[in-house]
Protein backbone atom coordinates (compact mmCIF):
# COMPACT_ATOMS: atom_id res chain seq x y z
CA UNK A 1 0.00 0.00 0.00
CA UNK A 2 3.34 2.23 0.95
CA UNK A 3 4.31 1.74 -2.50
CA UNK A 4 1.03 2.49 -4.60
CA UNK A 5 0.66 5.60 -2.27
CA UNK A 6 3.79 7.02 -3.24
CA UNK A 7 3.21 6.37 -6.76
CA UNK A 8 -0.25 7.95 -6.97
CA UNK A 9 0.65 11.12 -5.00
CA UNK A 10 3.63 11.26 -7.87
CA UNK A 11 0.98 10.58 -10.88
CA UNK A 12 -1.83 12.63 -9.06
CA UNK A 13 0.05 16.04 -7.57
CA UNK A 14 2.77 16.08 -9.55
CA UNK A 15 0.52 16.58 -13.06
CA UNK A 16 -0.45 19.37 -11.12
CA UNK A 17 2.64 20.96 -9.36
CA UNK A 18 4.18 21.01 -13.13
CA UNK A 19 1.53 21.92 -14.88
CA UNK A 20 1.17 19.47 -17.50
CA UNK A 21 -1.80 19.40 -19.34
CA UNK A 22 -4.28 16.63 -18.54
CA UNK A 23 -4.39 15.65 -22.74
CA UNK A 24 -0.78 14.82 -21.99
CA UNK A 25 -0.03 11.51 -24.28
CA UNK A 26 3.92 11.05 -23.39
CA UNK A 27 5.00 9.25 -21.02
CA UNK A 28 2.62 6.43 -22.43
CA UNK A 29 1.96 4.14 -19.22
CA UNK A 30 1.39 5.77 -16.09
CA UNK A 31 0.25 3.10 -13.81
CA UNK A 32 3.76 1.54 -13.41
CA UNK A 33 7.22 2.40 -14.00
CA UNK A 34 8.30 1.22 -17.43
CA UNK A 35 11.87 1.49 -19.37
CA UNK A 36 13.75 -0.08 -22.01
CA UNK A 37 11.21 -0.01 -24.97
CA UNK A 38 11.04 -3.27 -27.27
CA UNK A 39 8.55 -2.54 -29.55
CA UNK A 40 7.26 -5.38 -32.27
CA UNK A 41 4.76 -5.12 -35.11
CA UNK A 42 3.13 -8.54 -35.45
CA UNK A 43 0.39 -8.62 -37.58
CA UNK A 44 -2.08 -5.78 -36.96
CA UNK A 45 -0.59 -5.23 -33.72
CA UNK A 46 1.98 -3.90 -31.83
CA UNK A 47 3.46 -5.79 -29.13
CA UNK A 48 5.32 -3.35 -26.60
CA UNK A 49 7.95 -5.19 -24.22
CA UNK A 50 9.02 -3.17 -21.58
CA UNK A 51 11.67 -3.67 -18.58
CA UNK A 52 9.80 -2.55 -15.11
CA UNK A 53 11.37 -0.19 -12.40
CA UNK A 54 9.70 -1.08 -8.87
CA UNK A 55 7.83 1.67 -7.56
CA UNK A 56 10.75 1.96 -4.80
CA UNK A 57 13.55 1.84 -6.90
CA UNK A 58 16.78 4.20 -6.31
CA UNK A 59 18.92 2.76 -8.36
CA UNK A 60 17.85 0.00 -10.27
CA UNK A 61 15.71 -2.56 -8.98
CA UNK A 62 13.66 -4.43 -11.88
CA UNK A 63 12.80 -8.52 -11.85
CA UNK A 64 10.37 -9.00 -14.57
CA UNK A 65 9.21 -7.71 -17.99
CA UNK A 66 5.69 -6.27 -19.20
CA UNK A 67 3.77 -6.81 -21.98
CA UNK A 68 1.51 -3.69 -23.63
CA UNK A 69 -0.64 -4.28 -27.19
CA UNK A 70 -1.68 -1.00 -28.89
CA UNK A 71 -3.42 -1.35 -32.96
CA UNK A 72 -3.68 3.09 -32.61
CA UNK A 73 -0.48 3.79 -30.73
CA UNK A 74 -2.61 6.43 -28.18
CA UNK A 75 -4.78 3.49 -26.17
CA UNK A 76 -2.37 0.60 -24.66
CA UNK A 77 -3.63 -2.51 -23.17
CA UNK A 78 -1.74 -3.94 -19.74
CA UNK A 79 -1.00 -7.42 -20.33
CA UNK A 80 0.99 -7.44 -16.89
CA UNK A 81 4.17 -9.76 -16.34
CA UNK A 82 5.23 -11.74 -19.64
CA UNK A 83 8.25 -13.29 -18.15
CA UNK A 84 10.55 -12.59 -15.26
CA UNK A 85 13.81 -13.41 -14.20
CA UNK A 86 12.44 -16.81 -12.60
CA UNK A 87 12.34 -18.03 -16.09
CA UNK A 88 15.72 -18.33 -15.89
CA UNK A 89 16.69 -21.22 -13.37
CA UNK A 90 20.76 -20.19 -13.52
CA UNK A 91 20.44 -16.86 -12.46
CA UNK A 92 19.92 -14.83 -9.77
CA UNK A 93 15.93 -14.16 -9.58
CA UNK A 94 15.78 -10.95 -7.35
CA UNK A 95 17.23 -8.07 -9.46
CA UNK A 96 18.24 -7.38 -12.76
CA UNK A 97 15.68 -7.81 -15.58
CA UNK A 98 17.46 -4.85 -17.61
CA UNK A 99 16.34 -4.36 -21.36
CA UNK A 100 15.30 -7.11 -23.53
CA UNK A 101 13.94 -7.73 -27.31
CA UNK A 102 11.69 -10.25 -28.64
CA UNK A 103 11.80 -11.54 -32.28
CA UNK A 104 9.02 -13.43 -34.41
CA UNK A 105 10.10 -16.38 -36.95
CA UNK A 106 8.63 -18.60 -38.27
CA UNK A 107 5.81 -18.38 -35.83
CA UNK A 108 7.43 -18.33 -32.71
CA UNK A 109 8.45 -15.75 -30.55
CA UNK A 110 12.24 -15.58 -29.30
CA UNK A 111 12.84 -13.30 -26.25
CA UNK A 112 16.82 -12.18 -25.39
CA UNK A 113 17.43 -11.07 -21.85
CA UNK A 114 20.23 -9.88 -20.43
CA UNK A 115 21.21 -11.32 -17.59
CA UNK A 116 22.23 -9.91 -13.56
CA UNK A 117 25.84 -10.17 -11.85
CA UNK A 118 27.73 -10.56 -15.73
CA UNK A 119 26.12 -13.82 -16.44
CA UNK A 120 25.04 -13.48 -20.34
CA UNK A 121 22.58 -13.35 -22.51
CA UNK A 122 19.77 -15.70 -21.77
CA UNK A 123 17.09 -16.55 -24.38
CA UNK A 124 13.16 -17.45 -23.49
CA UNK A 125 11.13 -18.62 -26.58
CA UNK A 126 6.98 -18.67 -26.69
CA UNK A 127 4.30 -20.27 -29.10
CA UNK A 128 2.50 -16.66 -28.97
CA UNK A 129 3.71 -13.15 -28.47
CA UNK A 130 1.66 -13.35 -25.49
CA UNK A 131 3.97 -16.20 -23.42
CA UNK A 132 4.41 -17.74 -21.93
CA UNK A 133 8.12 -17.61 -22.80
CA UNK A 134 9.80 -20.82 -21.60
CA UNK A 135 13.81 -21.50 -21.37
CA UNK A 136 14.62 -23.89 -24.46
CA UNK A 137 18.45 -24.45 -23.16
CA UNK A 138 18.74 -23.74 -19.51
CA UNK A 139 22.10 -21.40 -19.78
CA UNK A 140 23.55 -18.49 -21.46
CA UNK A 141 22.89 -18.31 -25.22
CA UNK A 142 26.27 -15.81 -25.12
CA UNK A 143 28.57 -15.26 -22.34
CA UNK A 144 31.29 -13.01 -23.73
CA UNK A 145 32.11 -10.46 -21.21
CA UNK A 146 30.71 -7.99 -18.97
CA UNK A 147 29.58 -5.87 -21.94
CA UNK A 148 26.76 -8.22 -21.72
CA UNK A 149 23.71 -6.56 -21.93
CA UNK A 150 20.56 -4.69 -23.98
CA UNK A 151 20.80 -7.87 -27.09
CA UNK A 152 18.92 -6.24 -30.17
CA UNK A 153 18.28 -8.90 -33.20
CA UNK A 154 18.07 -8.27 -36.99
CA UNK A 155 16.82 -10.87 -39.29
CA UNK A 156 18.37 -10.21 -42.81
CA UNK A 157 16.51 -11.27 -46.19
CA UNK A 158 18.26 -14.02 -46.74
CA UNK A 159 17.64 -15.40 -43.39
CA UNK A 160 20.70 -15.28 -41.88
CA UNK A 161 19.88 -13.82 -38.13
CA UNK A 162 22.24 -11.39 -36.16
CA UNK A 163 22.40 -10.61 -32.33
CA UNK A 164 23.86 -7.45 -31.25
CA UNK A 165 24.75 -6.29 -27.86
CA UNK A 166 26.85 -4.35 -25.26
CA UNK A 167 27.97 -1.45 -23.33
CA UNK A 168 30.16 0.39 -24.12
CA UNK A 169 31.23 -1.95 -27.09
CA UNK A 170 29.19 -3.49 -29.95
CA UNK A 171 29.34 -6.95 -30.05
CA UNK A 172 27.38 -9.19 -32.61
CA UNK A 173 27.13 -12.94 -33.26
CA UNK A 174 25.54 -15.12 -36.28
CA UNK A 175 22.73 -17.08 -34.80
CA UNK A 176 21.42 -20.32 -36.25
CA UNK A 177 18.02 -20.99 -37.61
CA UNK A 178 16.37 -22.15 -34.24
CA UNK A 179 17.39 -18.86 -33.09
CA UNK A 180 18.35 -20.16 -30.00
CA UNK A 181 22.24 -21.28 -30.89
CA UNK A 182 25.40 -18.90 -32.22
CA UNK A 183 27.06 -19.83 -35.46
CA UNK A 184 30.61 -18.78 -35.33
CA UNK A 185 32.58 -16.24 -32.86
CA UNK A 186 31.97 -13.49 -31.06
CA UNK A 187 32.76 -10.51 -32.87
CA UNK A 188 33.68 -6.72 -31.21
CA UNK A 189 32.45 -4.15 -34.01
CA UNK A 190 35.76 -2.27 -35.49
CA UNK A 191 33.40 0.48 -36.98
CA UNK A 192 31.32 2.10 -34.68
CA UNK A 193 34.20 3.45 -32.63
CA UNK A 194 34.77 6.40 -34.82
CA UNK A 195 33.09 8.82 -37.45
CA UNK A 196 34.34 8.00 -40.73
CA UNK A 197 37.36 10.43 -41.90
CA UNK A 198 37.04 12.21 -38.40
CA UNK A 199 38.68 12.41 -35.11
CA UNK A 200 35.05 12.96 -33.39
CA UNK A 201 34.25 9.64 -31.62
CA UNK A 202 30.39 7.95 -32.62
CA UNK A 203 29.12 8.59 -28.63
CA UNK A 204 27.95 5.07 -28.76
CA UNK A 205 27.12 4.05 -25.09
CA UNK A 206 24.55 1.16 -24.94
CA UNK A 207 21.43 0.16 -26.05
CA UNK A 208 21.73 -0.89 -29.71
CA UNK A 209 18.66 -1.42 -31.97
CA UNK A 210 18.70 -2.58 -35.17
CA UNK A 211 16.95 -2.91 -38.59
CA UNK A 212 16.66 -2.49 -41.95
CA UNK A 213 14.60 -0.69 -43.99
CA UNK A 214 14.40 0.06 -48.48
CA UNK A 215 17.88 -1.20 -47.90
CA UNK A 216 19.53 0.23 -45.39
CA UNK A 217 21.02 -1.07 -42.37
CA UNK A 218 20.46 0.99 -39.42
CA UNK A 219 22.04 1.20 -35.65
CA UNK A 220 20.70 3.64 -33.58
CA UNK A 221 21.83 3.27 -29.92
CA UNK A 222 21.88 5.75 -26.39
CA UNK A 223 24.86 8.23 -27.37
CA UNK A 224 27.25 9.58 -24.36
CA UNK A 225 26.31 9.45 -20.78
CA UNK A 226 25.16 10.87 -18.95
CA UNK A 227 22.38 12.50 -19.61
CA UNK A 228 22.11 9.97 -23.07
CA UNK A 229 20.55 11.21 -26.07
CA UNK A 230 19.98 8.92 -29.17
CA UNK A 231 22.24 8.83 -32.12
CA UNK A 232 22.17 6.44 -35.04
CA UNK A 233 24.65 5.10 -37.63
CA UNK A 234 24.16 3.75 -41.32
CA UNK A 235 25.80 0.72 -43.28
CA UNK A 236 25.70 -1.22 -46.15
CA UNK A 237 25.45 -4.71 -44.92
CA UNK A 238 24.35 -6.30 -41.32
CA UNK A 239 27.52 -6.16 -40.14
CA UNK A 240 28.46 -2.25 -41.48
CA UNK A 241 30.90 -0.83 -41.44
CA UNK A 242 28.86 1.25 -40.23
CA UNK A 243 28.80 5.34 -40.67
CA UNK A 244 27.19 7.82 -38.12
CA UNK A 245 24.66 9.90 -39.43
CA UNK A 246 23.56 11.98 -36.39
CA UNK A 247 21.30 12.58 -33.94
CA UNK A 248 17.69 11.32 -33.65
CA UNK A 249 17.35 13.05 -30.27
CA UNK A 250 19.79 14.97 -28.55
CA UNK A 251 20.81 14.61 -24.78
CA UNK A 252 18.46 16.30 -22.55
CA UNK A 253 19.20 17.32 -18.82
CA UNK A 254 15.69 15.64 -17.79
CA UNK A 255 16.52 12.60 -18.41
CA UNK A 256 19.32 10.21 -17.48
CA UNK A 257 19.35 7.57 -19.98
CA UNK A 258 17.69 6.51 -22.99
CA UNK A 259 17.37 3.36 -25.06
CA UNK A 260 15.31 3.21 -28.69
CA UNK A 261 13.09 0.67 -30.35
CA UNK A 262 11.85 1.99 -33.53
CA UNK A 263 9.29 0.65 -35.91
CA UNK A 264 7.01 1.36 -38.76
CA UNK A 265 3.56 0.59 -37.94
CA UNK A 266 0.83 1.33 -40.87
CA UNK A 267 2.82 3.42 -43.24
CA UNK A 268 4.32 5.57 -40.23
CA UNK A 269 7.23 5.35 -38.79
CA UNK A 270 7.90 5.77 -34.63
CA UNK A 271 10.99 5.63 -31.59
CA UNK A 272 10.30 4.59 -28.69
CA UNK A 273 12.36 5.90 -25.49
CA UNK A 274 12.04 6.79 -21.82
CA UNK A 275 12.39 9.87 -19.47
CA UNK A 276 12.19 10.55 -16.11
CA UNK A 277 8.92 12.76 -16.03
CA UNK A 278 6.57 10.86 -13.78
CA UNK A 279 9.11 10.43 -10.81
CA UNK A 280 10.73 13.62 -11.28
CA UNK A 281 7.24 15.36 -10.76
CA UNK A 282 7.38 15.32 -6.65
CA UNK A 283 10.63 14.07 -6.10
CA UNK A 284 14.36 16.25 -6.80
CA UNK A 285 16.73 13.75 -6.71
CA UNK A 286 17.74 10.90 -9.28
CA UNK A 287 15.41 7.64 -8.87
CA UNK A 288 16.04 5.02 -11.73
CA UNK A 289 12.14 5.15 -12.22
CA UNK A 290 11.43 5.93 -15.93
CA UNK A 291 8.50 6.12 -18.02
CA UNK A 292 8.48 5.01 -21.65
CA UNK A 293 7.71 7.70 -25.00
CA UNK A 294 7.35 7.32 -28.07
CA UNK A 295 7.37 10.26 -30.86
CA UNK A 296 7.13 10.04 -35.04
CA UNK A 297 10.08 9.31 -37.04
CA UNK A 298 10.62 11.28 -40.34
CA UNK A 299 12.93 9.64 -42.90
CA UNK A 300 14.48 11.58 -45.74
CA UNK A 301 14.53 10.71 -48.84
CA UNK A 302 18.28 9.41 -48.89
CA UNK A 303 17.40 7.05 -45.67
CA UNK A 304 18.70 9.49 -42.65
CA UNK A 305 16.84 10.63 -40.10
CA UNK A 306 15.19 14.25 -39.32
CA UNK A 307 15.99 15.29 -35.41
CA UNK A 308 13.46 14.92 -33.05
CA UNK A 309 12.91 17.38 -29.85
CA UNK A 310 13.41 15.60 -26.81
CA UNK A 311 10.29 13.65 -25.82
CA UNK A 312 7.04 15.65 -26.82
CA UNK A 313 4.48 15.79 -24.20
CA UNK A 314 1.64 15.34 -27.34
CA UNK A 315 3.27 12.01 -27.86
CA UNK A 316 1.73 10.76 -31.10
CA UNK A 317 -1.40 10.89 -33.29
CA UNK A 318 -4.42 8.16 -32.95
CA UNK A 319 -3.82 6.34 -36.17
CA UNK A 320 -7.43 4.35 -35.78
CA UNK A 321 -10.66 3.87 -33.57
CA UNK A 322 -12.22 1.59 -30.74
CA UNK A 323 -14.67 -0.67 -30.86
CA UNK A 324 -16.79 0.30 -27.62
CA UNK A 325 -19.47 -2.65 -28.54
CA UNK A 326 -17.15 -5.32 -27.56
CA UNK A 327 -15.52 -6.02 -24.22
CA UNK A 328 -12.76 -3.57 -23.25
CA UNK A 329 -10.33 -4.56 -20.55
CA UNK A 330 -10.26 -1.15 -18.18
CA UNK A 331 -6.55 -1.45 -18.55
CA UNK A 332 -6.84 -0.21 -21.94
CA UNK A 333 -5.63 3.56 -21.41
CA UNK A 334 -4.54 6.09 -23.47
CA UNK A 335 -3.53 8.23 -20.23
CA UNK A 336 -4.81 7.43 -16.48
CA UNK A 337 -4.43 9.84 -13.68
CA UNK A 338 -3.99 7.95 -9.50
CA UNK A 339 -4.23 4.60 -11.15
CA UNK A 340 -2.24 1.31 -10.80
CA UNK A 341 -2.80 -2.32 -12.49
CA UNK A 342 -2.33 -5.79 -10.67
CA UNK A 343 -3.08 -9.21 -11.52
CA UNK A 344 -5.92 -10.41 -9.33
CA UNK A 345 -6.86 -14.67 -9.18
CA UNK A 346 -10.62 -15.01 -7.70
CA UNK A 347 -11.66 -18.24 -5.96
CA UNK A 348 -14.39 -19.56 -4.67
CA UNK A 349 -13.21 -19.79 -1.52
CA UNK A 350 -16.47 -22.04 0.15
CA UNK A 351 -14.94 -22.62 3.41
CA UNK A 352 -11.47 -20.80 5.26
CA UNK A 353 -9.41 -24.48 4.68
CA UNK A 354 -10.31 -24.30 1.21
CA UNK A 355 -9.41 -22.31 -2.10
CA UNK A 356 -12.47 -24.21 -3.74
CA UNK A 357 -11.83 -24.03 -7.40
CA UNK A 358 -10.10 -21.18 -9.37
CA UNK A 359 -12.57 -19.26 -11.04
CA UNK A 360 -10.29 -16.99 -13.26
CA UNK A 361 -7.42 -14.56 -13.48
CA UNK A 362 -8.02 -11.09 -14.26
CA UNK A 363 -5.40 -7.94 -14.92
CA UNK A 364 -7.85 -5.03 -12.88
CA UNK A 365 -7.08 -1.63 -13.00
CA UNK A 366 -6.89 -0.89 -9.10
CA UNK A 367 -5.88 1.99 -6.55
CA UNK A 368 -8.75 3.86 -7.32
CA UNK A 369 -9.95 6.78 -5.18
CA UNK A 370 -11.95 10.18 -5.74
CA UNK A 371 -10.93 12.02 -8.56
CA UNK A 372 -8.71 9.31 -9.99
CA UNK A 373 -9.61 9.11 -13.77
CA UNK A 374 -8.62 7.11 -17.10
CA UNK A 375 -9.07 8.16 -20.52
CA UNK A 376 -9.58 6.38 -23.92
CA UNK A 377 -8.81 7.44 -27.08
CA UNK A 378 -10.83 7.57 -30.28
CA UNK A 379 -13.91 5.82 -29.15
CA UNK A 380 -16.51 4.91 -32.33
CA UNK A 381 -20.07 5.13 -31.73
CA UNK A 382 -20.96 4.46 -35.15
CA UNK A 383 -24.19 2.75 -33.86
CA UNK A 384 -25.12 5.53 -30.84
CA UNK A 385 -25.56 4.05 -26.91
CA UNK A 386 -28.36 2.64 -25.14
CA UNK A 387 -26.20 0.85 -21.77
CA UNK A 388 -22.92 0.20 -20.69
CA UNK A 389 -22.04 -2.52 -18.86
CA UNK A 390 -19.23 -2.58 -16.33
CA UNK A 391 -17.47 -5.65 -13.93
CA UNK A 392 -15.84 -4.40 -10.94
CA UNK A 393 -14.96 -5.90 -7.56
CA UNK A 394 -16.28 -3.17 -4.84
CA UNK A 395 -14.45 -2.11 -1.69
CA UNK A 396 -16.48 0.95 -0.41
CA UNK A 397 -18.51 1.41 -3.50
CA UNK A 398 -18.41 4.61 -5.02
CA UNK A 399 -19.32 5.74 -8.74
CA UNK A 400 -18.39 6.45 -12.21
CA UNK A 401 -18.87 8.98 -14.37
CA UNK A 402 -18.78 9.29 -18.13
CA UNK A 403 -17.22 12.41 -19.68
CA UNK A 404 -16.70 12.64 -23.20
CA UNK A 405 -14.01 14.53 -24.89
CA UNK A 406 -13.10 16.31 -21.74
CA UNK A 407 -12.19 14.98 -18.09
CA UNK A 408 -15.32 17.53 -17.18
CA UNK A 409 -16.54 17.63 -20.73
CA UNK A 410 -20.38 16.30 -20.94
CA UNK A 411 -22.06 13.37 -18.96
CA UNK A 412 -22.64 10.36 -20.91
CA UNK A 413 -23.91 8.37 -17.88
CA UNK A 414 -23.01 7.37 -14.51
CA UNK A 415 -22.92 3.66 -12.91
CA UNK A 416 -23.38 3.38 -9.95
CA UNK A 417 -21.51 0.81 -7.52
CA UNK A 418 -23.39 0.20 -4.58
CA UNK A 419 -21.43 -2.72 -2.86
CA UNK A 420 -19.30 -2.73 -0.02
CA UNK A 421 -16.43 -5.25 1.28
CA UNK A 422 -16.81 -7.12 -1.77
CA UNK A 423 -13.10 -6.64 -3.01
CA UNK A 424 -12.89 -10.51 -4.65
CA UNK A 425 -15.90 -10.74 -6.05
CA UNK A 426 -16.42 -9.11 -9.36
CA UNK A 427 -19.90 -8.31 -10.66
CA UNK A 428 -21.61 -6.82 -13.86
CA UNK A 429 -23.18 -3.93 -13.45
CA UNK A 430 -25.71 -2.64 -16.39
CA UNK A 431 -26.95 0.96 -16.51
CA UNK A 432 -28.46 2.97 -19.37
CA UNK A 433 -26.67 6.25 -20.90
CA UNK A 434 -27.45 8.96 -23.30
CA UNK A 435 -27.18 8.45 -26.83
CA UNK A 436 -24.95 9.78 -28.92
CA UNK A 437 -22.71 8.67 -32.23
CA UNK A 438 -19.44 9.87 -33.90
CA UNK A 439 -16.01 9.25 -32.43
CA UNK A 440 -15.18 10.79 -28.67
CA UNK A 441 -12.66 10.39 -26.24
CA UNK A 442 -13.79 8.87 -22.95
CA UNK A 443 -13.09 9.58 -19.50
CA UNK A 444 -13.89 7.04 -16.50
CA UNK A 445 -13.81 9.72 -13.24
CA UNK A 446 -14.51 7.74 -10.40
CA UNK A 447 -15.76 9.53 -7.67
CA UNK A 448 -16.67 8.14 -3.47
CA UNK A 449 -14.69 7.97 -0.47
CA UNK A 450 -11.40 5.45 0.09
CA UNK A 451 -10.32 3.10 -1.88
CA UNK A 452 -13.60 2.81 -4.40
CA UNK A 453 -13.48 -0.85 -6.14
CA UNK A 454 -11.64 -2.83 -9.38
CA UNK A 455 -12.32 -2.36 -12.35
CA UNK A 456 -12.00 -5.29 -14.93
CA UNK A 457 -13.80 -4.10 -18.14
CA UNK A 458 -16.62 -1.76 -19.98
CA UNK A 459 -18.96 -2.13 -23.25
CA UNK A 460 -21.57 -0.36 -24.79
CA UNK A 461 -24.76 -1.11 -26.48
CA UNK A 462 -25.81 0.15 -29.00
CA UNK A 463 -29.30 2.30 -29.66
Amino acid sequence: MIKKTVLKYTLNIGLLLTGLSLSAQNPIIQTKFTADPAPMVYKDTVFLYTSHDEDDAFGFKMKDWLLYTSTDMVNWTDHGVVASLKDFKWTDPENGAWAPQVIERNGKFYMYCPMPGQRGIGVLVADSPYGPFKDPIGKPLVKNSSDDIDPTVLIDNDGQAYLYWGNPNLWYVKLNKDMISVDGPVVKDPSIAKVKGSPDPFHYQEGPWAWKRNGNYYMAYASTCCPEGIGYAMGKSTTGPWEYKGMIMDSDKRSNGNHPGIIDYKGKSYVFGFNYNLGKQTISKHYERRSICVSELTYNADGTIQKLPFWNPEGVKRIATLNPYEKVEAETIAYSEGLKTEKMTEWERNNPYDTGKKITDRLVVSSINNGDYLKVQGVDFSKGTKFLEVSVASMNGGSIEIHTDAVDGPILGTIQVTGKAEGDVFKTIKSPVKNIKGVHDLYFVFKGSKELFYFDWWKFSAS
